[in-house]
């Protein structure tokens, strides 16, 4: 009883006729447990006004900070059959060392002696594009050649046209001077007939002017010809001057398309060429490809192949190789109600598989076998698992991390938030609340910088 009022229950109640009222009125010790009773509950409710750290709790296990001290699987980057090995499970290897060696399978590479033939026809192709080179140049002196000679041949006809203007002038001032001379015999002629019949002149001056006058006509007849084969001499070197013309550059326009021919067989052959250089770069690459190396250091894990003879196909994993130097970090899932309250560069408490530990979540402060860790990266895609995945590397200002973690151990981690009455947090986990969102100070100062 609390005794908080004066209305006593025993002046309307006759308690004596109860049992359990007798056993607690006569015997002294159950006082004492009512006072026990009473400074537990005040206790309790002291207990609940205690301050509590929300926490966000989160599993996964122990990784690698960066992508490169992953363990990796070295894979065969083209098809061949085992034939050797030259490590086994647990060695440690560096980098460049040969694991495997294997052959070749496909028929487009079996000939031993691939590169030296395709070397050969490199060599034989450049000749031929060599060749026709020196053809396309030889064409370029002789289309030179051609326009020389064609030059010559022109300026020859046009002499010769110079000529043939220069007789037909000359013919026709002859000609006109015939006509001249046949017109004065003619004169003369008519005078002498007209004088013989006065009986002024002899007949035989007659005949004399009568022989003049045909001799003149006979002249007039040469030069008239002589005139006429001038003109057509003009047509001759003109009609010449064009068929050389026609000549010389069906010579040149011939010469011209030899040479293109030369230079399209000369582009093809450089293309062959360059075809035959690429695959021979390619045969000297895929030939050190037979000898699969450690791309780093490392130890060999587990060899995913085994056996001599046995044939793979490109992008065949060969063994698991575990880098020799990484920096641990944890790779922990955290639901998808607490991701807003989780910020980047933030500080966690971990603890690992394997090591002692005694946690309370809610005072960190009193756990033992913690260690501390900071946010680094948070995926913004939820996970397969349903979750999202938050990456935590070690706290340099905390205690360093055992050295004996081994990556795919187990990890627990507790992201630290508000502190909050325990009252608060039993409601707020009876009620499913999230815990209280807050921003860290990072944020805060961005925000007033803003």
């Amino acid at each position: 009883m609390l005794n908080i009022t004066n209305n006593r229950i025993e002046k309307f109640v006759d308690l004596s006729k109860y049992k359990s009222t007798r056993v607690f009125i006569d015997n002294r010790q159950y006082k004492i447990i009512k006072k026990i009773l009473a400074a537990t509950a005040l206790l309790v409710l002291f207990f609940l006004f205690l301050p509590w750290t929300q926490n966000i709790k989160g599993s996964g296990y122990v990784t690698t900070l960066k992508p490169n001290q992953r363990p990796q699987e070295i894979q065969t980057a083209i098809a061949g059959r085992i034939e050797k090995w030259f490590v086994k499970e647990g060695d440690f290897v560096k980098k460049g060392d040969t694991i495997l060696f294997i052959s070749e399978i496909k028929e487009d590479y079996l000939d031993p002696d691939l590169i030296n033939n395709t070397g050969k026809q490199v060599k034989a192709k450049e000749n031929a594009a060599q060749s026709y080179v020196q053809k396309a140049m030889a064409l370029d002196n002789q289309m030179s050649a051609i326009e020389r000679e064609k030059s010559l041949k022109i300026q020859q006809a046009k002499n010769k046209l110079s000529q043939a203007h220069l007789k037909v002038k000359s013919d026709s001032i002859e000609f006109e001077a015939a006509k001249t001379q046949l017109k004065i015999a003619r004169t003369q002629f008519n005078r002498s007939v007209t004088l013989n019949k006065e009986g002024l002149k002899p007949l035989s001056d007659v005949e004399e002017k009568r022989l003049k006058l045909q001799d003149t006509e006979a002249k007039i007849i040469t030069s008239e010809n002589k005139y006429m084969a001038s003109k057509n001499e003009v047509l001759n070197v003109t009609m010449e001057l064009s068929r050389i013309n026609a000549e010389y550059s069906e010579k040149s326009a011939k010469a011209s398309s030899d040479k293109q021919t030369a230079l399209s067989s000369q582009f093809d052959t450089e293309a062959q060429v360059n075809k035959l250089k690429n695959q021979y770069k390619n045969y000297q690459i895929r030939n050190g490809l037979y000898y699969i190396t450690a791309p780093q250091d490392g130890y060999v894990n587990r060899t995913i192949r085994s056996g001599i003879g046995e044939t793979m196909k490109e992008g065949t994993a060969v063994v698991n190789i575990m880098p020799a130097n990484f920096e641990i970090a944890i790779e922990t899932y955290i639901d998808p109600i607490d991701f807003p309250l989780i910020n980047k560069g933030e500080k966690v408490r971990v603890w690992f598989d394997g090591w002692p530990t005694i946690v309370f979540s809610g005072w960190p402060g009193t756990s033992y076998g913690t260690f501390g860790g900071i946010i680094v990266a948070k995926e913004n895609f939820i996970s397969e698992n349903g979750k999202y995945r938050i990456l935590i590397a070690p706290d340099p200002t905390d205690k360093k991390w055992p050295e004996l973690l081994s990556i795919g151990a187990g990890a627990q981690t507790l992201a630290l938030l508000d502190d909050v009455p325990i009252w608060f947090e039993i409601w707020r986990t009876l009620n499913g609340f999230p815990p209280n969102f807050y921003k860290n100070q990072n944020n805060i100062k961005d925000e007033k910088k803003k």
